[in-house]
């Protein structure tokens, strides 16, 4: 199979037939043989019972280039929850994710499916060079959020969260997408060895129907996420190397203070100064502070190296290919 389209959706019923019919007329086109994952993400409309109408619809013009998947949620996951199940299910040699809500163009999909078979990319991402959305509430701080994430990742990407993407097969195979990790799926394929990442100028449609399902939170949790996939990436695999480090830092200023203030108040009591007793010192109770949280940061280290040596899967990030 040539491609897999995954959709992800949350109440887009008024939207999935024109998508379908686009999607499905693109694919004619080009000969492709494709199927397309619908992953109803827990929507309250009749988006599912729109999905069983284009899967008998499919099935009734017995093309065989062609195939329609549903998956459908007891309720609301997220959207890094649905590309989870739609990476799992795709069976075609490129992936090709986007929304359900017509702002992505079908007719982009060739071109996305070129440079990843012909051009040798691992991950395209979409860029939506022109916007139609509010300026205010989404332009502009997504316009500040790409550029933290580009610094922080090293991705040169202007449109990380661009919901229009190719993959190869391989890729989505061997990333796992969770919590709101969606965001920075390029990040997560760099992490897990697949380097050569692209970029495409792609159309953005104005929404035809309904409302959008993201809201201005999405850029604060953004910046969380990033900071959380930041730290896993660099100590995930060595938690010692930044827990014990900061650790052994803190007790060892902890340690030399309670020292300080020691002889401070040796050297007061042997020339027949008055000095405060020890104990009402407040700089003896920073030292203590001190070296208890060094020490309670060393252990968390080693208790975090204990649990990755003893995890099942602490390897399988090694191998890429095998004969």
């Amino acid at each position: 199979m040539d491609i897999s389209v995954i959709v992800p959706l949350f109440n887009e019923a008024e939207s999935l037939p024109k998508l379908h019919e686009w999607i499905a007329r693109v694919m004619k086109e080009n000969t492709f043989s494709y199927e397309i994952i619908f992953v109803n993400d827990g929507s309250t409309d009749n988006s599912w019972q729109v999905i069983e109408d284009i899967k008998k619809q499919q099935s009734s013009s017995k093309d065989s280039n062609a195939a329609i998947h549903g998956i459908c949620f007891r309720r609301n996951y997220g959207k890094s929850a649905a590309l989870y199940c739609g990476f799992k299910a795709a069976q075609g040699d490129v992936v090709i994710t986007m929304d359900a809500d017509l702002q992505d163009s079908p007719d982009e999909i060739p071109a996305l499916y070129h440079m990843i078979k012909e051009e040798g990319y691992d991950l395209v991402s979409g860029w939506k060079k022109k916007r139609f959305d509010n300026k205010l509430t989404k332009n502009i701080p997504s316009k500040l959020f790409n550029a933290t994430a580009r610094k922080v990742t090293g991705i040169h990407l202007h449109d990380m969260n661009c919901g229009l993407k190719a993959y190869r097969n391989e890729v989505v195979k061997n990333i796992e997408v969770f919590s709101e990790m969606h965001r920075y799926i390029p990040y997560l394929a760099k992490n897990a060895g697949f380097t050569k990442i692209g970029e495409k100028v792609v159309q953005h449609r104005k929404r035809e129907f309904g409302v959008s399902k993201f809201g201005i939170n999405r850029f604060v949790n953004g910046y969380l996420d990033l900071m959380t996939l930041w730290f896993l990436n660099k100590f995930g695999k060595q938690p010692m190397h930044f827990f014990g480090l900061i650790g052994s830092l803190m007790f060892m200023i902890g340690f030399i203070a309670i020292i300080i203030v020691g002889a401070m108040k040796l050297y007061a009591l042997y020339h027949g100064q008055h000095a405060l007793l020890v104990a009402d010192n407040p700089y003896f109770h920073l030292s203590i502070l001190s070296m208890v949280l060094g020490c309670m940061l060393f252990l968390a280290g080693f208790l975090g190296e204990l649990i990755i040596r003893n995890s099942q899967t602490r390897n399988d990030y090694l191998i890429a290919k095998e004969i």
